[in-house]
């Protein structure tokens, strides 16, 4: 027998002492009765048997309780198999919006790419909740979903352009990944037969980071069974930045103050960076192939996770007894609150 809260039972101790204020209350009341017995003549009115009486009725009631606090304390007796169903994953796209994702290092550019190679992976799931967050140097997040149509439509809309802030800022993309998957599972936990989702947050970014730190936030994804997978997508030998017109005209390539134009690259150190936030939550990095962004990999790795995930767990479930043993507690409280004590009483009148 195994119990699911054994602290419980440490309440038993409280029984003896309970038992002692029993048994001095019956004194004390002995006692008056005797007193007033002397001189009313009222002791040959009282059976001897009445006693015993009261003393059945305090060991019902102290067996009652005791069994109450057994019950509390979980008794579980025998064991049981029961399947436990995974449904899916969490993913959240954190998709880079920064103005150096329009280099064309990639074809037709790193943000298009992006976009295809993510509608690509869309096609591809079934089940699995999906989130968006698009980060410059802020984020916005498209909530939890499995209508991936509504998905595509919001990566076809947003551009770099329409980011209100300007830069870079992985950590607060990741933090809000975070607590996307965190308003999705209000919980904390799943309902029912069913075992927490894992949960996924896809990284595709040049990896400039102007600002935050996107390793503190990794940590905190990670104390949150969070997994991140890391894209780093461009060129490591620089590529200038293309300027356009509020309707999509292009002008040129943007420029620094002195004229001078601006470069964008994924460095060593950015990618770094990457691969260290990957590796503190147990994902991966993967560096985009020149012409690519590299999803081919990471589709790869979430169709592992989704298999394991839409497998059949069995696991041994105790079965709980507290039941049964409630019953008989309940039986036994009811039966000394209806023992005839004043019926003993009676009777020993009319014997008198």
């Amino acid at each position: 027998m195994t119990w699911a809260d054994p602290h419980a039972l440490w309440l038993l101790a409280l029984l003896p002492a309970a038992a002692a204020a029993l048994w001095w209350s019956s004194a004390r009341r002995r006692r008056a009765t005797e007193i007033f017995g002397q001189s009313a003549t009222v002791g040959s009115l009282i059976a001897g048997r009445a006693r015993w009486w009261r003393v059945a009725r305090a060991i019902l009631m102290m067996v009652g309780v005791a069994l109450v606090i057994v019950a509390f304390a979980g008794p579980q007796y025998g064991s049981r198999t029961r399947v436990l169903r995974k449904r899916g994953i969490d993913i959240v796209i954190a998709l880079d919006f920064s103005k150096s994702m329009l280099a064309r290092d990639v074809h037709p550019s790193r943000i298009k790419r992006a976009k295809a190679e993510l509608e690509r992976l869309l096609s591809e799931l079934d089940g699995d909740r999906v989130g968006l967050v698009a980060f410059a140097g802020d984020a916005m997040a498209f909530p939890m979903t499995v209508d991936y149509s509504a998905i595509r439509l919001f990566l076809r809309d947003l551009g770099p352009m329409d980011m209100p802030v300007g830069g870079t800022a992985i950590g607060k993309a990741l933090i809000a990944s975070k607590r996307l998957i965190e308003s999705s599972n209000p919980s904390g936990a799943e309902q029912g037969d069913v075992a927490p989702r894992s949960k996924v947050v896809i990284l595709l970014t040049d990896g400039e980071d102007h600002e935050g730190d996107p390793i503190a936030a990794a940590r905190e994804l990670n104390a949150a069974g969070i997994q991140i997978y890391a894209v780093g997508i461009g060129s490591t030998t620089g590529e200038p930045i293309p300027s356009y017109t509020a309707d999509g005209t292009l002008i040129g390539h943007m420029k620094d103050a002195s004229g001078r134009l601006i470069m964008t690259s994924l460095s060593p150190e950015n990618e770094e960076t990457l691969a260290e936030i990957a590796s503190i939550t147990g994902g991966e990095y993967v560096r985009a192939e020149e012409g690519t962004v590299g999803m081919t990999q990471i589709r790869a790795a979430l169709a592992k996770l989704q298999a394991s995930e839409r497998k059949a767990r069995r696991v041994t479930v105790h079965e709980n007894r507290f039941a049964l043993v409630l019953l008989l507690a309940f039986f036994l409280i009811v039966l000394e609150g209806i023992l005839p004590e004043a019926w003993i009483f009676r009777r020993a009148r009319r014997q008198a």
